[in-house]
């Protein structure tokens, strides 16, 4: 019973308590600064403070080792004047201090802070004061050690109590400790505060630096503490690996496209990985901060479109995911495990598995075609073969009928369910496997392709028919059909994935399922404004009902799916829609300074606007940064079919961004340069000796 001297409730009271909490929701982080080397992190405003709220902190293998790093100099926090990554891994934050001798309103001692992912920070105050001048300074730190994907959420554990640790910091918890070290070590350590203080003495025009360094030890040996995800650095030594693909340069008439390329290689190589049953393979995570592991259908997609830069992080990646194949008997036997994913507000999450299974061949065939040794294609087409194999049992079961459809089976592939739904862009992504498996079976002696090519020419003639939603203005292709036929009309940027056919011997572009009547169309639906928001392609049209500029599935540009809609069409001859989808991304990557993130709203461009961040999106993203690649080299024209000996190079008509000069590219393992004109023409000038080059 409550005492009569309480004071009671306020109904207002009992009416918040009565509130459910509320549930756990993702971080913004587009306001951040990410450093990244994984499986290292480092996170924080443009100020450089780490507050200890938020995804503030420095993270390792999935955990957060220091969550709180506060600097205060002369009694009061310094002014942060600027803050800006200079590499993936590395961000400077310059400010300056006041203190009580200054004279005027110019400040006398400056600072600069350099973070590092691996969890180095240099802290440098520079004096321009005629005198000496005493400058205390504090560090406030802190941590939770908890998981990523809690604080992800917004479910972060609380503090820790820390204890004296040498000239630093400790705190533990869960079987690690956090360690914080400091050079020079500090005058006062205080761990019921986490403080470390200095007085630093600083001579007219001298300069101090102080070095923190944190790291992550396992409770009893002293080794990396266990992750829920175990993954191995792709550093050895403190060093970072050479680059599985080529230094690939580019030299533009807008230079904006050559900071772009530049830009988008730093980030990817601060998202290579090393699994822990191959070290020697390498693949690319999925993005920052909420994939840092292997997401295998986004490895794919960056291995493919990085392609021109060479063949090794495809033949790592393949490597990688064959390992994961499923095996035995049953109907997942020979397909890629993957999560699910949204779609949309009008489907069903599709599965990453599926499309990862039908990615497979098509990445390892055309990998053959750039140059990948034969020794490797061969340990590979065993999986390969098992992907088939798979995408023959799910789509029916029995010999090829007439009309090119499997006896038993619908003779389409079906995104999760066995009995649907049928996704358009699940079909173009099987029609490819098929062309292009049946391709590299054939190449080997392998059985097999001739089946592959049947199925694959009786769905086109089925698609044509039955995923075709007419209308008065010319129709569209539906999104995806039901187990029971019906079509669902909503135009999205998974059509664009309809323009991607995969390349062929010779050079040639595989057959699409769609007539050139229809594609032509689907062009000029793309090129529309419903679609081209002017910063890239949304993921829902305008116009349609559900549409939501910062929905993932329903609104937002995706840089991935708009690099795909852009090569697409310049393949298909649609080059004035390919020239504005590109031209968007590369307005929309200066406004990011150039590291694009995973997506962005899809608001419409206006005259004086920019690009609308989204607060969840990954930045920077695999697909994000090996899509912008994509787009770029795309515009060469480079088709190479190395076991042939021969190499193409048929530029977008129209110099999109003007002339252009790619040096460092790579076809057959050995450097390649080209140069377009302004008026499209390409001139090959340095290639692998032995290659026969055609126009």
């Amino acid at each position: 019973m409550v005492p009569t001297t309480q004071p009671a409730r306020r109904a207002s009271g009992d009416h918040r308590s009565k509130v459910p909490p509320r549930p756990p929701e993702p971080q913004p982080v587009h306001g951040t600064l990410i450093c990244v080397a994984l499986p290292a992190l480092a996170i924080s405003s443009e100020r450089g403070q780490l507050t200890g709220r938020g995804t503030d902190g420095f993270y390792r293998v999935g955990r957060r080792v220091l969550s709180r790093c506060e600097l205060r100099a002369g009694g009061a926090e310094p002014v942060v004047v600027q803050g800006r990554l200079v590499a993936a891994d590395r961000a400077r934050f310059v400010g300056t201090v006041r203190t009580a001798v200054d004279r005027g309103p110019d400040p006398e001692v400056r600072f600069e802070r350099l973070r590092s992912a691996d969890g180095v920070e240099r802290i440098t105050f520079h004096s321009s004061a005629p005198r000496r001048v005493r400058l205390p300074v504090e560090l406030r730190l802190g941590t939770d050690l908890a998981e990523l994907g809690a604080i992800a959420v917004g479910v972060a554990g609380p503090e820790l109590p820390a204890s004296v640790f040498g000239s630093g910091l400790r705190w533990s918890a869960a079987g690690a400790h956090a360690v914080v070290a400091a050079t020079p070590a500090p005058s006062d350590v205080m761990a019921s505060a986490g403080l470390l203080c200095w007085e630093l003495d600083l001579p007219p025009g001298g300069h101090h630096t102080i070095e923190v360094r944190v790291r992550l030890e396992h409770a009893t040996a002293g080794t990396p503490a266990r992750s829920p995800v175990p993954l191995l650095p792709a550093t050895r030594g403190g060093e970072q690996p050479p680059r599985p693909w080529s230094a690939a340069r580019l030299q533009c008439d807008d230079p904006r496209a050559d900071a772009l390329l530049a830009t988008c290689l730093d980030d990817l190589h601060g998202l290579l990985m090393r699994g822990p049953s191959a070290p020697t393979d390498m693949y690319l995570a999925g993005g920052v901060p909420w994939r840092c592991g292997l997401s295998p259908a986004e490895a794919l997609w960056a291995a493919r479109m990085l392609l021109p830069l060479g063949t090794r992080l495809a033949g790592h990646t393949l490597r990688t995911l064959a390992r994961l194949q499923l095996d035995g008997p049953g109907a997942d036997s020979g397909r890629i495990p993957g999560g699910l994913r949204d779609a949309g507000p009008y489907a069903p999450p599709s599965c990453t598995g599926v499309e990862a299974t039908l990615l497979f061949p098509t990445v390892l065939a055309e990998a053959r075609r750039w140059g990948l040794p034969e020794r490797e294609t061969e340990q590979l087409l065993p999986a390969a073969e098992r992907c088939l194999r798979w995408l023959h049992a799910t789509v029916g079961d029995g010999d090829v009928s007439g009309d090119g459809a499997l006896s038993g089976g619908s003779g389409y592939v079906p995104d999760p369910a066995p009995g649907g739904p049928y996704r358009c862009a699940t079909q173009a992504h099987a029609h490819r496997a098929a062309l292009l498996g049946a391709d590299l079976l054939e190449s080997y002696g392998r059985p097999g392709a001739s089946e592959l090519r049947e199925w694959a020419a009786g769905l086109r003639a089925r698609f044509r028919e039955e995923f075709w939603v007419e209308s008065r203005s010319g129709g569209s292709p539906a999104a995806l059909r039901t187990s029971g036929g019906r079509l669902l009309p909503h135009l999205g940027s998974t059509a664009a994935h309809l323009l991607d056919t995969g390349l062929l011997g010779g050079g040639r572009s595989a057959v699409g399922l769609l007539d050139p009547v229809r594609t032509e169309r689907l062009a000029r639906l793309l090129g529309s404004p419903a679609m081209d928001s002017g910063w890239g392609l949304r993921g829902l049209g305008a116009k349609e009902s559900g549409y939501n500029p910062f929905g993932h599935r329903s609104g937002a540009v995706r840089i991935h799916e708009t690099a795909v809609a852009a090569v697409g069409l310049a393949t298909a001859g649609h080059e004035k829609e390919a020239g504005s989808l590109v031209r968007g991304l590369l307005d929309a990557a200066q406004s990011f300074d150039y590291r694009l993130p995973e997506m962005y709203a899809g608001e419409q461009r206006t005259r004086d606007g920019a690009p609308v961040p989204h607060p969840a999106a990954c930045h920077p993203a695999a697909v994000a940064a090996a899509g912008a690649v994509h787009a770029l080299t795309a515009l060469a024209g480079v088709r190479p079919d190395v076991p042939a000996g021969t190499v193409a190079v048929r530029p977008v008509g129209g110099a999109p961004l003007g002339a252009m000069q790619f040096t460092g590219l790579s076809v057959a393992g050995q450097p390649f340069a080209v140069r377009i004109s302004r008026l499209g023409l390409g001139l090959v000038e340095e290639a692998a000796n032995g290659l026969q080059l055609g126009a």
